[in-house]
């Protein structure tokens, strides 16, 4: 029996304005990572560590393929609870230098009819110094934590690398992994940067500063040609792997959404997973895969995993199912592999294109 009903919870959290009441889930995941007989009872119901799931990346063994999204955590304050809810591992950010409010609020919404989220959050952040301090003072070692960097709002586009060198240069040692962040709707100018000289000169900058792998987070509102075009340069210049998808800010998913902002949950399943069917078609076997963007079943999960996704990430049905989703996710994949008859996640990784040749 679940220790406590998400659904009945989420009645409560659904009453107060999305960023209350992100900011109340957050405080509750806060208090659970300084209570160990709490995290311990949460995680020996939630938490998924399976053989047939375990992998090891980034330097860790990661106990299965569900990771938390940048963009939740965004100060780096609740890696020693997310484990406990049944992610296996996460990504805390985006982080910039210096800290910045965001942009005006409201900035949240809900697509409740649309199963989906849309935020113009604006990278708002405690900025790279109180990050490290979050990541150096964590109880959870074990925990495998990417670190999503951005530029700050008020960095011009001729300086943005810049912003980028310093991020790495500060933070590297504390994470596990460094996403590169240019595919955000919400901050001005930063998509711009998804261009072929920028990111060239990124990776040739950043794999001078570290060790650890640079993955690229690209957006979804670009045709799968130009996504990979655009993950090839950056697999040329030292990425480590490539993350899609971003939010979309194509408007026309629903009548509900806003005219500003990412969209984010069910109404970006069909885009994202479109997307990275092309992608995973082209790199599968050459470099690491993330995907994201509207997974909430096993079945979606594993079709990602089969065009080849190595991990993935979920944040926004984390936000409409609560962490029951994740271990439903986790007991289908292993169901799923079975059927297939493997008996190890990687010998589904890339099988939709294998298959194909």
């Amino acid at each position: 029996m679940a220790i406590f009903s998400y659904q009945n919870l989420k009645k409560i959290l659904f009453l107060l304005e999305p960023e209350t009441a992100h900011s109340v889930a957050g405080f509750g995941l806060t208090i659970m990572g300084k209570l160990k007989p709490i995290r311990d009872l949460v995680k020996k119901e939630y938490l998924i560590d399976d053989k047939m799931l375990r992998q090891d990346f980034f330097g860790k063994t990661i106990p299965n393929p569900i990771g938390l999204g940048a963009g939740f955590d965004k100060n780096g304050s609740y890696i020693d609870s997310i484990g406990a809810i049944g992610f296996g591992y996460t990504e805390v950010g985006t982080v910039t230098p210096l800290p910045q409010d965001g942009n005006a609020k409201p900035r949240l919404f809900r697509l409740v009819e649309d199963n989906s989220l849309q935020n113009a959050m604006g990278f708002n952040n405690h900025g790279m110094g109180e990050m490290a301090s979050k990541l150096q003072n964590r109880k959870n070692h074990d925990m495998c934590v990417g670190i999503n960097i951005g530029k700050n709002k008020l960095t011009s586009e001729d300086n943005a690398i810049n912003d980028y060198e310093i991020l790495i240069k500060n933070l590297e040692s504390y994470g596990d992994y460094i996403v590169i962040n240019i595919s955000s709707p919400n901050t001005p100018g930063l998509r711009d940067l998804q261009n072929e000289d920028f990111i060239t000169k990124l990776f040739s900058m950043a794999k001078k500063l570290t060790k650890k792998p640079i993955l690229l987070k690209i957006a979804p509102d670009m045709s799968s040609k130009e996504a990979i075009a655009l993950c090839k340069i950056a697999i040329d210049s030292g990425a480590d792997g490539i993350i899609a998808t971003n939010t979309t800010i194509d408007y026309s998913l629903s009548s509900h959404a806003k005219d500003f902002g990412g969209i984010s949950g069910a109404l970006l399943t069909t885009k994202s997973r479109e997307l990275f069917k092309a992608i995973g078609k082209e790199f599968h076997s050459k470099t690491m895969l993330i995907s994201v963007g509207g997974i909430d079943s096993a079945n979606e999960a594993y079709e990602r995993i089969r065009d080849g996704a190595s991990l993935i990430q979920i944040y926004s049905m984390l936000v409409f199912k609560g962490p029951k989703l994740l271990k439903e996710i986790n007991l289908g994949l292993i169901e799923l592999l079975k059927k297939d008859g493997y008996t190890h996640i990687s010998q589904a990784i890339g099988a939709n294109h294998i298959q194909m040749k």
